[in-house]
């Protein structure tokens, strides 16, 4: 086998511990409870993260693994109208702490997503989300950064590798999707 499969390989073995494994099951709880109270998901990140905020709420207000209702799930960041306006007049280290001040709810959720835990608009975010009463999940390499005093239920590994880290993120959150869609709507396949 190659090098770099057996390195990846390694970087998941050592990612997904029994903790890290529980502390997902407590994430898809939250999620479950939250959404059955009738709150809304908002999923932020930069760059490859933004792309997998996306790809979180398509998989809650789309569908994972079968036909279902969708649920309220919203990336920030992603109107490009909104992004530029308040980027070009105020700062964009605050694009998505105004989305959630201007969006969340008390109860509402935060996920926000770090390949290396110190973005600083996903920080401003959470503060953001920390003083309105959001509950916070955070995904981070680094074992979160800054993000640690900021995060309710975090899932962050020690992994520094960029590449290793989105990887990591990718699996969870699909699980989390799968297991969230399971519960709601009792599918006992997944």
């Amino acid at each position: 086998m190659n090098y770099w499969v057996k390195e990846r390989l390694k970087s998941l073995e050592e990612a997904f511990s029994l903790e890290y494994c529980r502390s997902i099951d407590r994430v898809v709880q939250e999620i479950v409870k939250r959404f059955q109270a009738g709150h809304t998901l908002f999923v932020c990140g930069n760059g490859g993260s933004c792309a997998d905020a996306q790809h979180i709420v398509a998989e809650f207000v789309g569908r994972f693994q079968f036909d279902r209702p969708g649920l309220p799930a919203i990336a920030l960041g992603i109107n490009p109208a909104t992004f530029t306006a308040w980027s070009n007049d105020h700062e964009f280290e605050t694009i998505f702490a105004r989305q959630v001040e201007t969006l969340g709810k008390k109860g509402d959720m935060l996920w926000a997503l770090s390949t290396s835990g110190k973005s600083r608009n996903v920080i401003y975010a959470l503060k953001t989300a920390k003083e309105k009463g959001l509950v916070t999940i955070g995904m981070a390499g680094n074992n979160g950064g800054m993000m640690n005093d900021l995060i309710d239920y975090p899932l962050f590994v020690a992994e520094k590798n960029t590449p290793c880290v989105q990887e990591i993120h990718l699996i969870s959150y699909h699980r989390i999707c799968e297991r969230v869609e399971s519960e709601l709507f009792s599918n006992p396949e997944a």
